[in-house]
Parts: C-alpha cells; sequence; structure tokens
C-alpha cells in the first residue's frame, strides 16, 4: 500500500487524533509557555480566525473584499459597550448579530459592484466607519477611546480557541453545502451562475453576512487583551491587510491553508517586533513576498510534493528490501 491510499484509508483517524492532539496542546500550552507566549497564541487563533472568514467568501466567491476591520472593530466596540452590562458569551452573540446584520446592509450596497470597484469601496466603508465612530465618541460621549476589564490570558486563550474551532467548522461544512456550491459557481462565472437560476447577489449577500458574524465575535475576544482601544485602533486598516496574506501565504486550495498562513503570519509578526522593533515590517514584506513568489499555491502547495517524494522513497526502500530477500532466497 503507497503513501497516498494508506492517507486516504485512515484519513479520519488521522484527523481525530490530530485534533485531540491539538486540543491537549492548547489546554496545557499555558501550563509551560508562559503569560507572553500564551498572548502569542492567542493572537495567532484571532488572525487564524479572520482568515477563515475572508476565505468562507473571498476565497470562493473571488470578490476580494477589504472589510473585515468593519466586523473586528464592531466586535471591539460592542464589548467597549456592553461589558458592564451582559455577561462575556452573550455580548460575543451580540456582536455577532450586529456584526451580520451591518453585513448585510453593507453588502446590499457594495455587492452590486465587482472587480476592483468592490474592493476600493469595501476598502472605503472602513475608513468612513472608523471616522463616524470616532467623530460620535468625541461629540456624544465626549472622549477618544475605552478601557476595557482585563481578564485572564488563558480564558481568552482557550475562548479564542473555541471561536477559531466553530469558526473552521462552520467554513467546512458551509463549503460542502449548497449554499458553498453556489458560492464556487459565482467565483468560477458569475454570468453562468446567474443563467443557471442562481440568485447571485442574495448568495454573495448571505455568504458575506455570515463570515462577518465571526469577525465581530473574534472582536469581543481580544478587546480585553488591548487593554484600551479607540476607533483607530479598533478599526485598523490591518486588519483587513492580513486575512488575505495570511489565506495568499498559506494557500487558499484547502481550508487548512489560511490557518497556517495566518499562525505563520502571527508567529514571525511577534517575533520579528522582539527582534527587530525599527525593521520588522521591511523584513516580514521580504519574506512574505518570497513565500508568495517562490510557493504560488501557498504553503499547502506543498504537501502533494513531499506526499510524492515520501511515496517515492517507500517505494524504493520497499523495493529494495524485496530485492534483498530474492537475492537471499
Amino acid at each position: 500500500m503507497n503513501i497516498t491510499r494508506l492517507i486516504a484509508t485512515h484519513r479520519k483517524s488521522l484527523w481525530v487524533g490530530f485534533f485531540i492532539l491539538l486540543i491537549a496542546f492548547v489546554l496545557t500550552f499555558p501550563l509551560y509557555g508562559g503569560v507572553y507566549p500564551t498572548s502569542v497564541l492567542t493572537t495567532m487563533l484571532v488572525y487564524a480566525i479572520l482568515a477563515v472568514s475572508w476565505t468562507m467568501f473571498s476565497g470562493t466567491t473571488g470578490y476580494m473584499s477589504l472589510a473585515p476591520a468593519a466586523f473586528f472593530g464592531t466586535g471591539i466596540y460592542v464589548m467597549a459597550l456592553l461589558q458592564n452590562y451582559l455577561p462575556f458569551p452573550v455580548i460575543m452573540v451580540v456582536a455577532g448579530l450586529i456584526s451580520f446584520a451591518l453585513a448585510i446592509l453593507l453588502g446590499l450596497v457594495t455587492l452590486r459592484l465587482k472587480g476592483i470597484y468592490f474592493t476600493i469601496f469595501s476598502f472605503g466603508l472602513v475608513v468612513f466607519i472608523g471616522n463616524v465612530i470616532n467623530y460620535i465618541e468625541a461629540a456624544m460621549f465626549h472622549r477618544h477611546g475605552w478601557v476595557f476589564n482585563l481578564m485572564d490570558e488563558t480564558t481568552l486563550l482557550y475562548i479564542m480557541f473555541g471561536l477559531a474551532v466553530v469558526t473552521v467548522l462552520a467554513a467546512y461544512f458551509i463549503g460542502r453545502s449548497r449554499l458553498g456550491l453556489a458560492m464556487r459557481s459565482i467565483g468560477g462565472n458569475e454570468e453562468a451562475a446567474e443563467h443557471m437560476g442562481i440568485d447571485t447577489t442574495r448568495i454573495k449577500v448571505l455568504t458575506f453576512a455570515i463570515s462577518a458574524i465571526f469577525m465581530g465575535a473574534a472582536g469581543v475576544v481580544v478587546a480585553p487583551s488591548l487593554s484600551y482601544s479607540n476607533a483607530g485602533i479598533a478599526f485598523s486598516v490591518v486588519y483587513s491587510f492580513v486575512p488575505i496574506v495570511a489565506a495568499l501565504v498559506g494557500g487558499m486550495g484547502h481550508l487548512s491553508g489560511p490557518v497556517i498562513g495566518a499562525l505563520l503570519y502571527g508567529f514571525l509578526e511577534k517575533m520579528l517586533k522582539i527582534q527587530f522593533l525599527t525593521y520588522f515590517q521591511l523584513g516580514f514584506g521580504i519574506i512574505m513576498v518570497a513565500v508568495i513568489l517562490f510557493l504560488p499555491g501557498g504553503i499547502i502547495g506543498l504537501v502533494p510534493l513531499l506526499r510524492d517524494k515520501l511515496g517515492g522513497v517507500i517505494a524504493k526502500l520497499r523495493k529494495g528490501s524485496e530485492a534483498g530477500q530474492h537475492a537471499n532466497t
């Protein structure tokens, strides 16, 4: 049995085993990792949620959205307004629903545009919302920012991990549903999808809104680790570009691609900031460009190559063993 058949035969068992090991790793990490490494892992999971949510919509429909920061920032501000009034899980749900409603409103306007026009407009909305929030803060609340109630870093890690798992599972099952099929049809040829009777606008708006739920919830969870936030921090355009970079680096051919890219991005960002505070953005940019140039399919694109090479090595070893046995006989 070659390596490909072996993996295919035991695919479910391998995934179950991997997931058990992953849970054990996350649960025990704070015990030996320390406070700062725990915060680094939490940040990596935040980026994974944003990347998977972004890929859920943009990776399948082909519409390059720069709106993630709008929904992520919404979650941060929902946390700021409700942290003293509602339980934490309820705030996550509220933020997800508000982000869903906001995405529907924005989607009905922006998703009638196509190509670069949609991308530019979605980016403009992030800047617009941030400026509006900043004005409302100053005019109505006479303040510029909010202070958050601190939470234990371990608790935040566990909550963020749970949200990341839910996000990945949602993306997986949506991708295998009729909605996922319709999204891929739009990404392949939107005009053909319309001729097939698919309500492309409704599908795009719905998917856009679903992806926003997880971004908004992630904003709630990350807020306590910020200690303080204002409109400039919450609606930073960085949160719109990170998912794109992570998806391109990891690869969009498989759901694990954006996750791998996001984890790598989060880790390198924290490490480079420590070692090269002044030049970390330049160094990080060089690393990302190199990955994109030399690995157009992303890191996940290496898997088939490694699998084929490993299969070839195993086949050679098996032939050598069989030849030795024949010689002995």
